[in-house]
């Protein structure tokens, strides 16, 4: 569960340099100035962004997280792969995360109800060794008691205590 907490944030960091670094990396290299390419000559370039309708290779604008309309279209919005359009590369994402979501509450659910259930299971049993323990200790108790009596009987002194007005 740690580990999960740290490695998220980490990733995104890690994300968010490689990015920044790319983009600074190649300023020579606008994107721009691939337009009368192809898609994969555009996109070899990560912060390219193709756009099938225009055919025109744009900078990714990333003081937006979407491509606005106005720039290219979603279905034809084209950014790290030519074959999947930016709006079925965001659906997909979105529903594994979901299912990745969904998969750790369901975990995390049940291995809390089976914690528990393990639990009273635990005290179920501890609670049943402890009566064991004083059944016997009670049956013990009786023998001893039954055997003082005897002794008492033996000797003579199965009569009131003297003493037991003192107490």
């Amino acid at each position: 569960m740690m580990a999960s907490r740290v490695f998220l944030p980490a990733l995104l960091l890690l994300f968010g340099l490689v990015t920044v670094f790319a983009q600074s990396a190649a300023p020579g290299q606008a994107c721009e100035a691939k337009n009368g390419t192809t898609c994969e000559e555009c996109l070899q370039n990560v912060t390219c962004l193709w756009c099938i309708k225009t055919k025109t290779c744009l900078t990714y604008p990333v003081s937006t997280i979407l491509p606005p309309h106005s720039l290219c279209p979603l279905n034809d919005a084209r950014w790290g792969l030519c074959w999947m359009n930016f709006q079925i590369l965001i659906i997909t994402l979105a529903v594994i995360g979901g299912i990745i979501i969904i998969a750790f509450l369901v975990c995390l659910f049940c291995c809390c109800k089976c914690e528990n259930f393990g639990s009273r299971r635990f005290e179920a049993r501890m609670q049943r060794q402890a009566n064991k323990q004083k059944i016997k200790q009670e049956e013990r108790k009786a023998e001893m008691k039954q055997r003082h009596d005897e002794i008492r009987t033996k000797y003579g002194l199965s009569g009131q205590n003297p003493y037991s007005k003192f107490a």
